[in-house]
């Protein structure tokens, strides 16, 4: 029952990442991405400082600072190239390319944990990257006009990255949930996210602001649903239940920004696109459902 509950909360992520995709691309006409982390992740850290402030009566291991400091490296660096790539691209295919994560998450744990991936993870692999092409690729279907790097837009290229990046975040947050608590853990990797997000802000832009009310009810939706409470919720969810799963279930998140553009701007997917994102969402099932169940054996 517990794990049951872990994972329909992990639903609830989804939804709320998901609804949000719309929200953030909407605030980026008023406020630079990099400053728009910042203070979404100071809202989040700062509402989870005081929510947890009694996790300081007991002394923090360095185990628990390199943990949280690992976690909120990964998730910072994530929002960042989403955050970017987002500027760039359309909310829908930013969710989907996106939700590669979730492919990379099986294949990234083997690689840390030494473990040969299996038939069915190399096969999701190799379907979400043809659905990537298709949603991506510019220009006619089998043109060689141009390289590869140029027929990608640069937003999906950040996008892709951002993918990379939080399917580290899934495997680091799944090692350290069962060592730490999962209150110690979302203030840590938050905060240290937020830490991250102010240092970094003068280096990577000269921050712009224009404090209307649709950047500002973006940052607090953002930071106190999609960031404070979506983080503790995982943090508590992978104590219950995989990696793996958690990435299956997040899987969910692209279709749920797909139904919230679509209703509130009537942003959609072109044919060619809609058929990348089926294929990117077969891969996700080929990897976590594992249908293939042997694993590769090495070359010789």
């Amino acid at each position: 029952m517990t794990r049951t509950r872990a994972e329909l909360a992990l639903v609830g992520n989804a939804a709320i990442w998901g609804a949000t995709f719309v929200l953030v691309k909407a605030a980026l006409g008023g406020v630079s991405p990099a400053m728009f982390l910042a203070a979404r992740f100071s809202v989040a850290a700062a509402a989870l400082l005081v929510l947890f402030r009694g996790i300081w009566k007991e002394p923090v291991s360095w185990k628990s600072l390199a943990g949280g400091g690992l976690t909120g490296i990964f998730l910072y660096s994530g929002f960042l190239l989403q955050t970017l790539g987002l500027r760039l691209t359309t909310a829908p295919k930013s969710a989907f390319i996106t939700g590669l994560s979730t492919v990379m998450v099986p294949l990234l744990a083997a690689l840390v944990y030494r473990i040969r991936p299996q038939v069915s993870e190399v096969a999701g692999v190799l379907v979400a990257t043809a659905g990537m092409g298709l949603m991506t690729l510019e220009g006619p279907v089998g043109s060689i006009s141009g390289s590869i790097g140029g027929s990608i837009s640069r937003g999906d290229w950040l996008t892709f990255s951002c993918a990379i990046a939080f399917a580290a975040h899934i495997v680091t947050l799944g090692h350290f949930s069962g060592r730490m608590s999962f209150e110690l853990l979302s203030v840590m990797q938050v905060g240290f996210a937020a830490l991250a997000a102010l240092l970094l802000l003068p280096w990577v832009e000269t921050p712009q602001t224009q404090w209307r009310s649709m950047v500002i009810w973006a940052i607090m939706i953002t930071g106190l649903l999609a960031t404070a409470l979506a983080f503790t919720v995982q943090a508590w969810a992978q104590h219950y239940t995989t990696a793996t799963r958690t990435a299956l279930i997040y899987s969910l998140e692209p279709v749920f920004a797909w139904m919230t553009s679509y209703c509130i701007t009537g942003e959609s997917l072109s044919g060619r696109a809609a058929a990348g994102a089926a294929l990117i969402l077969s891969g996700v099932v080929l990897v976590e459902m594992k249908p293939f169940g042997s694993r590769l054996h090495p070359f010789k």
